[in-house]
């Protein structure tokens, strides 16, 4: 079958410029996401930063750069600088800030030892899962869909372009003045469903102490639902994992319609016995990730055999359940609570009574998890409608293995960039600011009636996510908006729906390609604004 994008073999990662270009931006994009999450609290959006370097690059006159007018090697580029960003903020340095904080310092290199061998078991199990009926590459991921629309624009130009164009610079405009310009986009191409609960949710958490008296946080809340939710998520990926295949048939039904798609395994390059052995082996890594971080971290002698095991188990277990919510949340909203669900596993573990040193490393262990699973969903769905959204199945597979590489590398060295500057910081006490709520909460203890308060909430988070179902996760994404603080987001996806479901009413199905470009560009506007923003900030 012949690609329409002219290149008979995917480029490679190991072609000399490639690798040193790819190992360049991802220097920089590690260094970028922990000045900016120990400075700001947050992790900028690189990939769209990568795409323009790239784009830049193909624009120099010498031979060699020519090579980067090519949207598949454009797109190692912005892979590179994206997995190093989140890499070495979220998975690597966001852990080691932890014992830092508390004191022991001689469980750093223990935690990071512990979370760089997360980071990579995480990013494997979402390479292993990216386009089965689990995670589909025709899911929304959002920031990848705005990266894909951005090169295409940039290599194509025309009306593709000018709209494009168009979206970003109302994106800048918006961020400017702080309308949060990614929720609108994302409100252009997700699940309207998943996308309703999850603009309720940041509206009840905006807007619940003015208007009701009530501090869902402070009480819990979201945490509750969250867990509630979380736990029939895991049940409904089990029924998907297990469930026989049905034939394909098509349906004027949207429901049955989607119901079809979800147990239809022929359409997914990724089979489910791939993602069903990804699964299995992910929680066996994570069981002697678990162990290692035990070992070398000294908290054999803390515990008994029996909670000791009991640790081991309840550690492995949470980094699992924690990448998929994360990867849901990731796939549907284009945000993930990476934070706040490392902090339920912690509250969890508090009270099953694990002691402080040994809730450290389990807070560090859990936060290492996810965000690298989320941030390679993004990456792989900006290749796949890159590579003309699967249409030739092996150029798609190959594509996302050199994605893949690509990602592992920057990984390292996002590994080696934080081994050497990791003292830097904490000499100057700059410490991801998240890190002190998990500190202070170890140092205070629970209670009985934190406990409660979980369980209550868990179980409308439960019946939310199973009247939902797998295609829609209002459970997960009500939870996740409940979790998430910015301001106005919540107007910013309801108004979005409203002028989505408006426009296709009016145009019909001519206008869903329209929308995405537009909504991309609002979210590329948004991350490109955020990020000079930030890097503004750090300058002064």
């Amino acid at each position: 079958m012949k690609n329409n994008h002219n290149e008979p073999k995917h480029p490679r990662i190991f072609e000399p410029v490639a690798l040193i270009l790819t190992t360049v931006t991802a220097i920089f994009g590690a260094i970028i996401g922990m000045q900016i999450i120990t400075t700001l609290g947050v992790t900028p959006n690189t990939s769209i930063i990568g795409a323009l370097i790239a784009m830049l690059i193909a624009r120099i006159p010498i031979t060699i750069f020519k090579k980067y007018k090519s949207i598949h090697r454009q797109n190692l580029v912005q892979t590179s600088i994206s997995s190093a960003t989140f890499g070495a903020a979220n998975s690597l340095l966001i852990p080691i800030g932890i014992p830092f904080l508390m004191g022991n310092t001689e469980l750093i290199i223990p935690m990071l030892i512990g979370a760089a061998l997360a980071m990579f078991v995480d990013a494997a199990v979402l390479y292993k899962l990216f386009d089965s009926k689990l995670f589909p590459a025709k899911g929304t991921w959002a920031p990848g869909a705005a990266t894909a629309e951005a090169i295409l624009a940039g290599d194509k130009g025309g009306k593709r372009a000018g709209l494009l164009g168009v979206g970003t610079g109302i994106g800048i405009i918006g961020a400017f003045l702080h309308i949060p310009m990614s929720a609108f986009g994302v409100a252009f191409i997700g699940n309207i469903w998943a996308l309703t609960m999850f603009g309720i949710g940041l509206l009840f958490r905006q807007y619940s102490i003015p208007f009701f008296g009530v501090d869902v946080n402070a009480l819990y809340i979201p945490h509750g639902l969250m867990i509630g939710s979380g736990l029939v998520a895991l049940v409904q990926v089990s029924i998907l994992i297990f469930s026989k295949e049905k034939p394909s048939k098509k349906s004027s039904n949207p429901e049955v319609a989607a119901s079809i798609e979800l147990s239809d395994d022929s359409q997914y390059t990724r089979p489910i016995k791939e993602a069903k052995r990804a699964l299995g082996l992910g929680f066996l890594a994570y069981v002697v990730v678990a162990l290692i971080i035990a070992i070398t971290g000294g908290i054999v002698t803390d515990m008994s055999p029996g909670m000791f095991i009991g640790f081991l188990f309840f550690a492995a277990f949470a980094a699992f359940v924690h990448e998929l919510i994360v990867g849901i949340a990731a796939m549907h909203s284009g945000w993930f609570p990476a934070f706040a669900v490392a902090f339920i596993t912690l509250l969890i573990g508090m009270m099953i009574g694990f002691p402080p040193v040994a809730l450290a490393l389990l807070a560090g262990f859990s936060a290492a998890t996810g965000p690298a699973f989320a941030d390679m969903g993004y990456d792989f769905k900006a290749g796949h409608i890159l590579r003309g959204h699967g249409k030739d199945r092996e150029y798609e597979k190959k594509g996302r293995e050199q994605q893949y590489i690509t990602a592992m590398i920057a990984f390292g060295i996002a590994l080696l960039t934080v081994v050497f500057t990791y003292k830097g910081y904490f000499a100057q006490n700059l410490v991801p600011p998240v890190d002190a709520v998990y500190v202070s909460t170890i140092q205070a203890g629970t209670s009985l009636e934190v406990a409660k308060q979980l369980l209550i909430w868990a179980i409308p988070g439960a019946i939310l996510q199973l009247i939902g179902g797998p295609s829609r996760q209002l459970g997960i994404l009500f939870a996740t908006g409940l979790l998430i603080t910015t301001p106005y987001a919540g107007f910013a996806v309801l108004a979005g729906i409203i002028i989505r479901v408006i426009w296709r009413k009016a145009k019909g199905k001519e206008a869903d390609a329209s929308m995405s470009i537009l909504a991309a560009g609002f979210i590329a506007g948004d991350a490109i604004y955020s990020f000079f923003s930030s890097v503004f900030k750090l300058g002064k």
